[in-house]
């Protein structure tokens, strides 16, 4: 385990608590519905954890990273839908709006987010542009005192229930992505504004993905956050972070897979005794644990150095490719232990399984992240924790 203070094991015994008693016995009835938890959310919000890395001034808990990704791999455990909805809400939404925001922005948003009053997303992926985030067609066209965007995005969570999203529009077609993109809060009930299909997903069904349509949407022009031109930037930004998060939830869900493996090996009997008495099945425990470990340890590293104030780019890359992809190995090997019960839905493997695929693709695929670690390793001495 990496080294906690008493004040973050107190934290994570409470967010653990709350996970078993308030969204476990919901679990399977949200997944098969695809149903949003509101009353969950909301009562993250009562508790600090939409606004956990956030200062108090702000109405944030004021804790850090490392608290941050105690919370999402906690509530993940459980319920993976759960996690990236408080993940995006914090890490996209409401931290660009804390990064690239003036003061007045900051006061005028980020109270409702943190609180809980407010929930978040944020619109980058369009259906041309996922991977080639740069390549976005969204427009934004100044107009006396307002912008007017149009467009759509695609894959956003949260998107059918957020009360405002920060929105990456093309704002100087000639000059791509180094100057030509910026961000913008637009707020629910916007005049041509509004949530376009609910995506029916393999996994993570509780969380709400969607698409965001913009036509003729007129906002006004102090919703422009950050420089015009710099949305682009800031949003690297905002990523570096997102990625710790994506980390997170990718322990999370992996944490659930593991400890379900191994009650159940535990409790399986085949010949005589329990399996997990079969050098076999103890191989594969031992692999996974021993995966789960190293991908905490990138994890914690990262967020502890986003907390020092570090650069994180390689750091929370190395965490997020690492993490997600041994979160799916050991998601497989979980449903492979559960047998012929790991693809029916009366044990929780089939769902840890579905959930994790997502990991390895949001927030920047694993091919993205090579991409960026290659990058800081051959265009800059790397930074290390």
């Amino acid at each position: 385990m990496f080294g906690l203070t008493e004040e973050q094991r107190q934290l994570q015994s409470a967010v653990r608590a709350f996970a078993e008693g308030e969204i476990a016995p919901h679990v399977s009835e949200w997944d098969e519905k695809s149903e949003f938890p509101h009353e969950v959310v909301k009562k993250l919000g009562e508790m600090g954890l939409l606004g956990v890395i956030f200062p108090e001034s702000l109405g944030g808990a004021g804790m850090g990273y490392v608290e941050y990704v105690l919370a999402i791999e906690e509530l993940s455990r459980v319920d993976g839908s759960v996690g990236i909805i408080v993940a995006a809400h914090n890490s996209l939404c409401t931290n660009h709006i804390m990064l690239g925001g003036t003061d007045e922005q900051r006061k005028r948003w980020i109270p409702k987010l943190a609180s809980g009053e407010w929930l978040g997303a944020w619109g980058l992926t369009e259906p041309g542009s996922g991977s080639d985030a740069g390549g976005a067609r969204t427009t934004a066209v100044k107009k006396g005192d307002t912008w007017v965007l149009n467009g759509s995005k695609t894959f956003i969570t949260n998107g059918s229930h957020a009360n405002c999203a920060v929105v990456l529009a093309v704002t100087d077609k000639t000059k791509g992505a180094s100057g030509g993109i910026s961000a913008f809060v637009v707020e629910k009930g916007t005049k041509g504004f509004r949530p376009g299909r609910k995506e029916n997903k393999l996994g993570l069904r509780a969380s709400d993905t969607s698409e965001l349509i913009f036509e003729d949407c007129e906002i006004p022009a102090e919703n422009l956050i950050g420089k015009e031109g710099d949305g682009f930037k800031d949003a690297m930004r905002v990523l570096d972070g997102g990625r710790i998060s994506i980390a997170a939830l990718s322990l999370g869900i992996a944490r659930g897979a593991l400890d379900a493996a191994m009650k159940y090996a535990q409790e399986r009997r085949q010949f005589g005794k329990a399996i997990s008495e079969f050098q076999a099945i103890q191989f594969k425990l031992a692999d996974m644990a021993t995966q789960w470990d190293a991908a905490q340890l990138l994890t914690m590293r990262a967020a502890q150095m986003k907390d020092e104030g570090k650069k994180v780019t390689l750091e929370s890359a190395m965490a997020k490719l690492y993490a997600s992809e041994a979160a799916c190995r050991i998601c497989d090997e979980g449903v492979q232990i559960h047998g012929g019960y790991g693809f029916i839905k009366d044990y929780p493997a089939e769902k840890f399984y579905r959930d994790v695929r997502l990991c390895p693709i949001g927030e920047g695929t694993s091919e993205i992240q090579r991409m960026v670690i290659a990058r800081e390793l051959l265009g800059s001495k790397p930074s290390r924790g």
